[in-house]
């Protein structure tokens, strides 16, 4: 009797705790943090131009010096993916993924979003280096 009593008892706390409703999430779930806005600081720039098709072409240009292969580019959402192998010691694939867009202030927005074996790159020399291929790409194409 004891056994049957104890599997009442559990099946009457196990409904009870099914109808228990959901939690609330917390208020700052989507919040950035400071970290966070320091990184978008170096994965963004912007140039003086509003030709968007331009950047977004540069974009491909700077990518493919730097030994990038092309995976996708949308040219009307201003996106390209890409991606390649690591050298020099590192084991693993490198993949970034660049939006461009136009500022209302006739400028055009670049953000660059890298990764590294699926971890975000968060080494500021990183984006250093691509947004340096890009001006160049960009001031040959003028």
């Amino acid at each position: 009797m004891n056994g049957r009593l104890a599997v009442f008892i559990a099946g009457v706390c196990l409904s009870l705790a099914a109808c228990a409703g959901p939690q609330k999430p917390p208020e700052d779930l989507l919040a950035l943090t400071d970290a966070q806005l320091k990184i978008r600081s170096f994965q963004t720039r912007t140039f003086d131009t509003q030709d968007s098709n331009n950047v977004l072409r540069a974009v491909i240009g700077s990518l493919q010096d730097l030994g990038f292969i092309i995976e996708r580019a949308n040219a009307p959402m201003g996106l390209v993916t890409a991606g390649k192998f690591a050298g020099q010691g590192y084991a693993g694939f490198v993949e970034v993924t660049v939006i461009v867009r136009s500022t209302e202030t006739k400028q055009s927005e670049v953000r660059v979003n890298a990764l590294f074996n699926t971890k975000p790159i968060e080494d500021p020399k990183v984006y250093q280096n691509f947004f340096t291929s890009l001006e160049r790409s960009l001031f040959v194409s003028r």
